[in-house]
């Protein structure tokens, strides 16, 4: 059953991950391993159990004249890829986190934690194998851990790896999404599809379940560090960059024209904001977009406690 489930991975492979055997801890069905990459013991229930939050596997999109009640200045996140351009408005994410997709055949994982603020695309495909993920249902610094369907893996969102189970420390690669408004993306992307509210699942999207949450100074689960600089829920763009970390609060890019640049580890990087929705992206020397991560400060302090900080002149 496993080596079915495996499909993609070598016999030789398969019997290096299940060689060792370490004492597990279960949690909402997973067995965390006293070797996890994070402290067992700092991972919490969110509430719901295993997949009691339901991904997206089978994601419907229309096009922009049939997105309905979608406003103009509602959030969504962005994903380019393939000359495809495809929104996912966090109205939906709020109820789903995980929208299993694909992009010219290609797998992709878009993700969503709303504890976090945090919005990640990843390519869902490792060593050959292609991924499908759920969530967990666990938390690590108040932000969600995924699982894939294929090994029972737990990854962080937010450290973009699997922190226990077979893929232990498999990296996944991250993708440039956009968190922004609909009205800002489709002035970019004037054809883009929107995902579906008619999703299979009984949700009222036009409900907010972390109303006020925002606002609020406190978090509603432990986080490991925390850092009183800016407000626990201001939005930062972080970047890592060759194994270094740099957060770009909105607050500080507001002082700027809409257009900076700054140095980073030896790099020459062009920032681009757009204060009508509040969204930003990075770029370096070659011109390309570089993958960032959209969250609240406290969870990129949490997860990136050395991070520096970028500062408007």
């Amino acid at each position: 059953m496993f080596m079915n489930r495996c499909h993609g991975f070598t016999l030789g492979l398969l019997s290096m991950l299940m060689a060792t055997t370490v004492p597990a801890e279960q949690m909402n069905g997973f067995a965390i391993g006293d070797d996890a990459l994070i402290p067992v013991a700092d991972i919490h229930s969110g509430g719901p159990g295993r997949d009691g939050i339901p991904s997206i596997d089978k994601p419907r999109f229309v096009p922009a004249a049939s997105a309905g009640k979608v406003r103009p200045d509602e959030s969504v996140l962005g994903l380019e890829m393939a000359g495809v351009a495809k929104a996912y408005p966090i109205a939906v994410m709020n109820w789903h986190e995980i929208v299993n997709d694909r992009f010219d055949g290609r797998p992709v994982v878009v993700t969503y934690c709303p504890l976090c603020g945090s919005g990640v695309a990843f390519a869902a495909r490792v060593s050959g194998m292609e991924l499908t993920f759920g969530v967990s249902g666990l938390l690590y610094n108040s932000d969600v851990l995924l699982y894939d369907r294929q090994t029972e893996s737990l990854w962080s969102q937010m450290l973009s790896k699997a922190i226990s189970g077979p893929l232990k420390g498999t990296r996944l690669s991250m993708l440039s999404l956009t968190h922004t408004t609909w009205s800002h993306w489709l002035g970019k992307h004037p054809n883009s599809l929107i995902l579906s509210r008619e999703t299979g699942f009984k949700r009222n999207y036009d409900r907010d379940p972390y109303d006020g949450y925002v606002d609020e100074k406190g978090t509603w689960f432990p986080v490991a560090k925390k850092d009183p600089r800016f407000h626990p829920k201001e939005r930062v763009i972080g970047l890592e960059l060759d194994g270094r970390f740099k957060a770009y609060p909105m607050s500080e890019l507001t002082r700027t024209k809409g257009k900076t640049s700054d140095q980073f580890v030896g790099q020459t990087l062009s920032v681009e904001f757009d204060p009508a929705s509040q969204s930003a992206q990075i770029k370096g020397a070659d011109g390309e977009v570089m993958p960032v991560i959209n969250s609240f400060w406290f969870a990129w302090y949490a997860f990136h406690p050395e991070t520096e900080v970028y500062r408007a002149p």
